[in-house]
């Protein structure tokens, strides 16, 4: 009997490029599953895939794919139930869209993040960021890609915006006020993490007001050497990021493991930063959905891929 193939299943045209060409060098059979037009029966047996490996987005709604992201969650649940292996499985896509459980995560974990309220209307805005140190954002709950995330310097400029309908809670009503932490040294963390386990991290160094942080859109290192960008949008030469390779002291790579295991992510990433004007260290992203840095070998050392395909091969059994 031929293989069963690996389900790939995804909607963005460009970030999973280099998995596919990695699948492709090993011989290794795969299908392509859009999140945006699928259907399933919920009386059917295990589909005939090795596995399932989840790489929906919660920015798919960016890109025309908002119908898949709630019925992702059921048909995940469903794959769980007929025992199809899942890399990224249900309990980390319910994370991965909803930052408010993220947060509810890390206080469980007696972890530091930024101080943040939960709201579901825009006229609890002024109240929810009684107390909050200013600047804040204001964030959807389901996010990706920095989108919606605005900045407000005064609590007047914050019920302003509500009063005027200028707040953008995202496909589920739901955001988050939450302080806005001023990054020392100018640049933020990423730590990511394959089968619960550090593998790299990363530095990356912000400019203006973007809070789009994707590695795989960064197109410089920080001492201004160009990168091969085989999985980047075209006007990824517009963020202005550059990033830098870096290892995390011990008891932040643990933190980012316990963050991962609790969470059930297979593969994701852990976003960090000191507070500047404390210098406390706050994790404040968690993504099931991670993109690998552009051109890794060049910033890491490494080919983060092909750890990823033997990760996927042990999965498979």
């Amino acid at each position: 009997m031929p293989p069963l193939p690996f389900a790939i299943y995804h909607e963005h045209p460009d970030w999973f490029r280099p998995l596919f060409a990695e699948l492709d060098r090993r011989g290794i059979p795969s299908v392509r599953l859009d999140p945006r037009a699928h259907l399933y029966d919920p009386a059917e047996g295990r589909p005939p895939y090795a596995l399932l490996f989840n790489r929906m987005s919660p920015s798919a709604y960016l890109r025309g794919g908002v119908q898949g992201m709630f019925f992702t969650l059921s048909y995940l649940a469903h794959l769980e139930r007929v025992g199809l292996p899942v890399v990224n499985g249900l309990s980390a896509f319910t994370l991965e869209t909803s930052k408010g459980r993220q947060l509810t995560l890390l206080k469980g974990l007696g972890l530091p993040y930024p101080k943040a309220r939960v709201i579901n209307h825009p006229a609890r805005a002024g109240e929810a960021a009684a107390g909050l140190r200013f600047p804040v954002v204001v964030k959807a709950n389901v996010g990706g890609s920095g989108a919606g995330i605005v900045r407000f310097d005064s609590p007047l400029d914050l019920v302003r915006a509500a009063a005027e309908g200028r707040l953008d809670f995202g496909v589920d009503h739901t955001a988050l006020v939450q302080e806005f932490v001023p990054a020392r040294g100018g640049h933020i963390t990423r730590v990511e993490t394959l089968g619960g386990k550090y593998l790299y991290a990363i530095k990356v160094f912000m400019t203006g007001e973007s809070f789009n942080l994707c590695p795989a859109d960064i197109c410089q290192r920080s001492d201004g050497v160009e990168l091969v960008r085989a999985a980047c949008p075209v006007d990824a030469p517009k963020t202005g990021l550059k990033v830098e390779g870096y290892t995390p002291p011990p008891d932040v790579i643990r933190a980012c493991e316990r963050i991962m295991q609790a969470a059930g992510i297979d593969v994701g990433g852990i976003e960090y930063m000191v507070d500047d004007r404390d210098g406390t260290l706050v994790y404040y992203d968690v993504n099931a959905l991670s993109n690998f840095v552009a051109d890794a070998v060049t910033v890491i050392g490494f080919d983060p891929f092909a750890r990823l395909v033997d990760y996927l091969e042990r999965r498979a059994g």
